[in-house]
């Protein structure tokens, strides 16, 4: 490993920071296509800023202001309704005091991305969950497992492949409940994906991806289910993930290289215990020319114009190398250490809770 403080190119901290702020105060209109993916949005600049431990840029009521934003596009469903709990992407549908003949609730529906990046906001930003219907949304999640394992994004028209699988996993393990979902179908499913360079598809008979190649190791991981790899075939995955790195990773072979693979890419490796067998330097320093220099940011490739997702993206990879002033990464999850530790404290209180309200019921019984 090298001593990234030291040599090559500085990362510029505050300008990331000011950076991600910037974008949770307002948004630049050729992103108004992207008003259903807010939360996403957001995702990236709470996320980020908590990696570069910079979250007392923001102050409580801002914080809060966030907060109560999320919990506003909760969708919970009416007694005896449909399954369809989770966080819906835009507030365009929330219309105070709407007649029932209008139809909106038709149309109001959880969806996994979203329901995912929102609920890691509000660990990110020191929420207890406790607004949360959190078994209105594990509800959600087994509504829109398929037949073949796989999920749909939301209870209607939306495609089903590993990107939400892995959402559908990553959702699950932060509330700490699978509910109905089917867990061996899942594997099966992400088994089935693997493709015969061994780098694993969005969906059946597709090219391999090194997105979905995370997707689908960082869903086993999160379900407890990473064994169904054996061996052999984890060393060819490690293989096809090697095989990413030109002097960035690249997302397939003869594809230039991409900062946000430094996540992809170098998360799987982190799952699969083989971080370590990439070269450091020239990750850091692909990543690095990335950076914008005045105002922060980085972009896919040098020269480009930066973005939320790639700039978080590339902030986690620099994580992975130990960046100094970076907090660690839980790769299968996508959030901070420190956000993590805070999710584990929340299991434990809705554990004892559990345990409590089951002795309740027994007393109540016996009686």
């Amino acid at each position: 490993m090298m001593d990234s403080a030291t040599e090559g190119e500085e990362i510029l901290f505050l300008k990331h920071a000011k950076y991600f702020v910037r974008f949770l105060n307002i948004l630049p209109a050729r992103l108004a296509s992207h008003d259903s993916t807010r939360v996403t949005i957001a995702f990236f600049a709470v996320s980020g800023l908590d990696v570069l431990d910079s979250l007392h840029l923001l102050s409580d009521s801002f914080k809060t202001d966030i907060i109560n934003w999320i919990y506003n596009l909760q969708v919970v469903p009416k007694p005896g309704g449909r399954p369809c709990g989770g966080i819906q992407g835009s507030s365009t549908l929330n219309i105070v005091d709407a007649p029932e003949c209008c139809g909106l609730d038709a149309y109001r529906w959880g969806h996994l991305a979203i329901t995912y990046t929102g609920i890691a906001v509000l660990v990110a930003l020191g929420d207890d969950l406790s607004r949360l219907d959190r078994r209105a949304i594990v509800d959600g999640v087994a509504a829109v497992q398929r037949e073949d394992g796989s999920f749909s994004a939301t209870i209607d028209g939306s495609e089903h492949d590993m990107r939400f699988v892995y959402c559908a996993a990553a959702i699950c393990a932060m509330l700490n409940d699978w509910g109905k979902v089917n867990k061996r179908k899942m594997a099966e499913y992400i088994q089935k994906s693997i493709r015969y360079d061994y780098g694993i598809s969005q969906h059946y008979e597709m090219e391999s991806h090194g997105g979905t190649t995370f997707c689908a190791i960082a869903a086993l991981e999160l379900s407890g289910q990473l064994d169904i790899i054996t061996p052999d075939v984890k060393e060819k995955i490690i293989r096809w993930l090697m095989f990413r790195q030109q002097d960035g990773f690249q997302g397939r072979p003869n594809k230039p290289v991409d900062t946000c693979y430094s996540f992809w890419i170098g998360a799987t490796l982190k799952i699969l215990n083989a971080f370590e067998l990439s070269n450091y330097k020239d990750n850091r320093d692909y990543v690095l020319s990335t950076q914008d220099k005045a105002v922060g940011g980085f972009s896919k490739w040098p020269g480009s114009h930066t973005d939320p997702f790639h700039t978080y993206f590339g902030i986690c990879g620099l994580s992975f190398l130990q960046e100094p002033g970076l907090l660690e990464v839980v790769p299968s999850l996508n959030i901070s250490q420190r956000a993590f530790q805070r999710l584990k404290q929340l299991h434990s209180v809705w554990e004892l809770e559990a345990n409590i309200r089951s002795k309740c019921d027994v007393r109540v019984n016996i009686e």
